[in-house]
Parts: structure tokens; C-alpha cells; sequence
């Protein structure tokens, strides 16, 4: 079955299907990354058990990547050198970088530290 469009799935599944078509299987795969909730719990929201819950959120990102793909919208996600970073960009109007939780390297000097310190045990990020 697997390989298959959901419509040829719907056609030879001799059970019921709880995703008849791409479009409710994105709503459940947008719905299970917008919500956070665990497997157990989204199986009992689309009456599925937790194993199915997985294979159709898997199934989900694959349809969704290729969607995307497809309609170009998918992120670079890598560069092989500057030159081909400079090209990419050069083409684009604006960049949106989210910086707000770097890892830093600890000040040495004891001032500057106070600057990052946020008083809990963690990761040092700079305060804003």
C-alpha cells in the first residue's frame, strides 16, 4: 500500500480509512504539529491507535514536503560555499534570521558576565 495515492489506498483498504484524501490527512499532519500533543493523545482526538498516529503523521510530513516542494516554497536549508549563500540571497528582497537563542561563550572577565547571566543552571544566551 505503500507508494500509493490516498485515493488507490481508499479503493483497495478493505477497512475503513480515517484520511479519504490529501487534504484531511495535511489537516491532521498541521493540526499534530501546531498542537503538540503527544501520539496518545491525537489518537484519541482522530479515534486512531498510537502506532497509526505516527505512521499517518510520517505520511503527513511526506505529502506536505512534497507539496511544498512542489510549489517551491520548501526553505534552503544548506550551502556548499559562500558564493552559492551571496547567490541564493541575492535574488530574495528580505532574510528573516532567528537568533534569539544562541549559545555563547562565557565571558572570562566577571562584568561581562553579569550581562549573560540569567541565574539559572543552562545554556549561557545573551539577554535582551
Amino acid at each position: 500500500m505503500h507508494g500509493r495515492r490516498i485515493e488507490q489506498r481508499v479503493a483497495y483498504s478493505p477497512e475503513e480509512l480515517r484520511f479519504i484524501s490529501c487534504k484531511s490527512l495535511l489537516f491532521f499532519t498541521l493540526f499534530s504539529l501546531k498542537s503538540g500533543l503527544t501520539y496518545d493523545i491525537l489518537g484519541f482526538v482522530f479515534q486512531l491507535d498510537v502506532s497509526n498516529v505516527k505512521r499517518n503523521q510520517v505520511l503527513g510530513l511526506e505529502v506536505l514536503k512534497r507539496a511544498l516542494g512542489d510549489a517551491n516554497l520548501l526553505p534552503k536549508r544548506g550551502f556548499t560555499s559562500p558564493e552559492e549563500f551571496g547567490a541564493y540571497f541575492s535574488s530574495h528582497k528580505s532574510v528573516i534570521l532567528d537568533g534569539t537563542e544562541q549559545p555563547i561563550q562565557r565571558p572570562g572577565d566577571s562584568e561581562e558576565q553579569k550581562a549573560f547571566y540569567s541565574g539559572k543552571k543552562n545554556l549561557t544566551l545573551p539577554k535582551h
